[in-house]
């Protein structure tokens, strides 16, 4: 499963930019950004808010976002589901990187993080917070070159992979064994929501397509925080909250990223994977598009990055969580098409 993506990156690209997802106009002029309202965060998402400074400290939440414009020497705004792994990265970067200093990071689904590039910044907690990140990061290169559409970004390079898989109860009881399980009306079914998570937008969603099984489980809606039909729910923010319904009892299956299980399984969680074959877990297809920003006022300190994540350091900071490494022709920098 493997060969593909080794043998033929050019297909991997080529994959990666189907389905783009439209945002509105980046390029606005600043006056125009500060008179639009900011993109709103969730509530209680300090976690995914946080100051990683050099001296080993962690600000999250309102603290980080206050703080992030004039102590961050490099900010990063990354797809959520990159969450856990982060402190290992940025702390890995940090120590081959001493001169850097303080790095801020954002991990929130990508489609939200596009409405905040394009806001100009975000509102949390009643006040706001008018920003931009120095690198973006998505599951999907079509974010990216909506970006560059605008003037906001022009490289990138794939520097990390992933793959879908169903998350159960521990020991499986409902005897859930694939995809076309998820059809049957005994189970209850959490997914992640198909407004911004991209691991729905661009990659479950269409393996639910394939087993005929979208229009089913939407019930031809599409929300977040909601039901669509009696026994689905669809996130509010995370897929990461999938595991948590398992955890109480009200989710007998979902689909996460295998790196998610993985994670849950870490915290504890009494949880399993269904493993997928290749056709529905996307293993020659998920892969994480990253890029600096156009007038990034820390370019040398976000170049840094990306050549941190094509070293062996990076690489084996990621894998450590279940993702699944970059190849050498992955980790090129090139114009995003």
């Amino acid at each position: 499963m493997y060969f593909m993506r080794y043998v033929f990156p050019a297909l991997l690209v080529a994959g990666l930019i189907g389905g783009f997802a439209h945002a509105e106009d980046a390029a606005v002029p600043s006056k125009a950004v500060a008179a639009q309202p900011l993109e709103p965060i969730p509530p209680k998402k300090d976690n995914d808010l946080r100051l990683f400074y050099a001296d080993g400290r962690i600000v999250t939440g309102s603290a980080a976002l206050q703080k992030m414009d004039t102590d961050a020497r490099l900010v990063l705004w990354l797809a959520g589901n990159q969450f856990f792994a982060m402190e290992d990265v940025i702390r890995a970067f940090q120590k081959d990187n001493p001169a850097v200093g303080n790095v801020g990071l954002i991990t929130l689904p990508p489609g939200i993080i596009l409405k905040a590039i394009n806001a100009g910044g975000w509102s949390y907690e009643g006040k706001d917070y008018r920003m931009q990140p120095d690198i973006y990061a998505s599951v999907q290169l079509g974010h990216l070159k909506t970006l560059k559409g605008k003037g906001r970004m022009s490289q990138f390079m794939v520097y990390t992979h992933n793959a879908l898989n169903l998350i159960v109860p521990k020991g499986n009881p409902k005897g859930i064994k694939g995809i076309d399980d998820l059809g049957r009306d005994d189970l209850k079914i959490m997914l992640p929501n198909p407004i911004d998570e991209g691991i729905m937008t661009f990659y479950a969603r269409k393996v639910l397509v394939n087993h005929k099984l979208w229009d089913k489980l939407s019930g031809g809606k599409e929300c977040k925080s909601c039901d669509p039909t009696p026994n689905v729910h669809f996130t509010s923010v995370h897929h990461r909250e999938i595991p948590d319904g398992l955890k109480a009892g009200t989710v007998d299956a979902g689909i996460v990223w295998a790196t998610e299980t993985k994670n849950a399984l870490e915290e504890g969680h009494a949880v399993e994977a269904v493993p997928l074959p290749a056709e529905d877990s996307l293993i020659n297809e998920v892969s994480y598009a990253i890029g600096v920003m156009t007038g990034t006022g820390h370019r040398d300190a976000a170049n840094k990055y990306l050549s941190f994540l094509k070293s062996d350091k990076g690489q084996d900071a990621y894998a450590r969580f279940g993702f699944i490494k970059a190849s050498t022709a992955d980790l090129e920098i090139r114009e995003i098409p």
